[in-house]
C-alpha cells in the first residue's frame, strides 16, 4: 500500500483518486500518511533537483565506501543516551513570548 501510494504521490494523481486514499487509510494511521507523503515528496524533489541539474550518480564505489565507515558502538551509543537522559532538565521553559 505504501508503494501505492508513493506510485500516486510522484504521478501527482492522488488527488483524483480519492479510493486510493482510503485505501491508504485503512492501512496507515495519520501521522504514517504524512511521513509517507514527506517521503515520496523529498525523493521526488532531489531526483528532479539532480536530474535538471545534470549532477551525475556516485559511482558504485563511491556508494560502497559507507560499508566501510566507522561503526558505532551500541554500547557507547547507549551509555551516551543514558548520561543524556540523566541530565535532561524536568523543567523546560516554554517558547518566547515574542
Amino acid at each position: 500500500m505504501a508503494i501505492l501510494w508513493a506510485e500516486h504521490t510522484t504521478l501527482n494523481t492522488a488527488k483524483e483518486d480519492n479510493g486510493v486514499f482510503e485505501k491508504v487509510r485503512e492501512e496507515f494511521s495519520e501521522e504514517e500518511i504524512i511521513e509517507l507523503t514527506l517521503m515520496s515528496g523529498f525523493f521526488n524533489l532531489f531526483n528532479r533537483f539532480m536530474d535538471s541539474l545534470q549532477i551525475p550518480l556516485e559511482s558504485q564505489g563511491e556508494v560502497d565506501k559507507i560499508k566501510r565507515s566507522v561503526r558505532l558502538d551500541p554500547i557507547k551509543v547507549h551509555n551516551y543516551l543514558k548520561t543524556v537522559v540523566e541530565a535532561w532538565p524536568s523543567d523546560i521553559p516554554g517558547p518566547n513570548s515574542d
